[in-house]
């Protein structure tokens, strides 16, 4: 059945909510996506083009296409999926327009561009990012009465869509049915901003939000300040490495994790419990655009700029930092989470097997039963 949606005429979907955000989307040896404070005026890259990185973990990365939505004015759809193709029927409201003459649709496999025409002009009636790629050449569309209706072809008929482009709702929804389950875990320099992020993705997902920092300071009965002034960092990171190993096995959880040196995820060799959910960095950036914002991806992950946090799966770029933005942060998240995801659809069985054997630290290249961690020896 066709679900009635309305689009607004917003800033892209990967920042959604605000107007200072621009959206800078990389892909590195995860999915990386860059949101920096900088001017209103949106730019998207159109295509994925590979770049090589002399990275001893991994070998390739690539840069992501960001998505963008423009829309003239508050533009009526109704959508449907039917597995094999998508429909978009896009209310046009205008008599004016009686034959095909009077449309163009310009669709490439990850955007779509509607225009009509007006006064003898075309203008734009939708410029969207699709929610997921399509066969261009088998598109089909057509006028009925007062609607356009455009027919979509799926690349990947397995993946649900749950709107036609990207938005809060339909990442929602998509992506908590890509996790199967999988708990997520947010590190990174602000254990602020793990917090606030994590509420919003507990939300949408509806997932149980957990906070280590909390759990931490119940337990011990000090904040993680007078506990560093007592006993030292090594003493926070060792308490939240104990908490982390009992949220291990949870599943439906959004878990903030301590920020900074003193928390386990700055430690590279305290993340045999994290990798049993999808792990998300949300990294503090200088960067004020795309160009900066890729070096300094690259230069993380080359020279081990972010400690531990670069094991993460998913690093989300955020230039500058206003709790207001928390939501358009972790929609960023989402559509990174989704994209990783997408790209190896074993992942999140991978992550139940990993916990299943005992989280040994074997990520991500699991042995089998019977591995002992300490010796690196066991029975095939």
């Amino acid at each position: 059945m066709a679900i009635p949606s309305t689009l607004s005429a917003l800033p892209s979907p990967s920042c959604l909510s605000s107007k200072s955000l621009q959206p800078i989307h990389l892909t590195f040896p995860k999915t990386t996506i860059s949101l920096s404070k900088s001017n209103f005026t949106p730019f998207s890259i159109h295509r994925s083009n590979s770049i090589n990185l002399a990275s001893s973990r991994k070998a390739i990365s690539f840069i992501c296409s960001s998505s963008s939505i423009v829309s003239t004015s508050t533009t009526n759809y109704e959508f449907s999926d039917d597995s094999q193709e998508v429909e978009l029927r896009l209310f046009l409201g205008d008599e004016s327009i009686q034959s095909s003459k009077d449309v163009i649709v310009d669709i490439d496999e990850k955007f779509l561009t509607i225009k009509t025409k007006h006064d003898g002009s075309f203008r734009t009636a939708m410029e969207i990012s699709l929610y997921e790629k399509i066969k261009p050449a088998e598109t089909i569309w057509l006028l009925d009465d007062d609607q356009l209706v455009v027919n979509l072809k799926k690349q990947d008929p397995d993946v649900k869509w749950p709107d036609i482009t990207e938005t809060w709702e339909s990442l929602t929804v998509g992506v908590v049915q890509l996790l199967k389950g999988a708990s997520v875990y947010l590190v990174g320099e602000s254990s602020e901003i793990n917090h606030k992020v994590s509420r919003e993705l507990a939300v949408g997902l509806g997932y149980t939000p957990l906070n280590t920092e909390e759990l931490l300071e119940t337990f011990t009965k000090q904040t993680v300040d007078s506990l560093v002034i007592a006993e030292g960092s090594n003493a926070v990171a060792e308490a939240e490495g104990v908490i982390l190993e009992s949220l291990s096995s949870h599943i439906r959880s959004v878990v903030a994790t301590i920020g900074g040196r003193h928390g386990a995820a700055a430690s590279g060799d305290r993340w045999r419990h994290l990798y049993a959910g999808f792990t998300v960095w949300l990294s503090q950036s200088e960067a004020k655009d795309e160009v900066a914002a890729k070096e300094e991806a690259r230069m993380n992950i080359e020279g081990g700029g972010g400690q531990g946090f670069c094991n993460a799966d998913v690093v989300v770029k955020i230039g500058g930092w206003d709790s207001d933005y928390s939501k358009a942060v972790a929609q960023a998240a989402l559509s990174a989470l989704k994209q990783l995801i997408l790209s190896d659809k074993k992942l999140p069985g991978k992550k139940g097997l990993y916990i299943r054997l005992g989280c040994r630290g074997d990520w991500p290249n699991i042995k089998p039963p019977g591995w002992d961690p300490s010796s690196g020896t066991g029975a095939v």
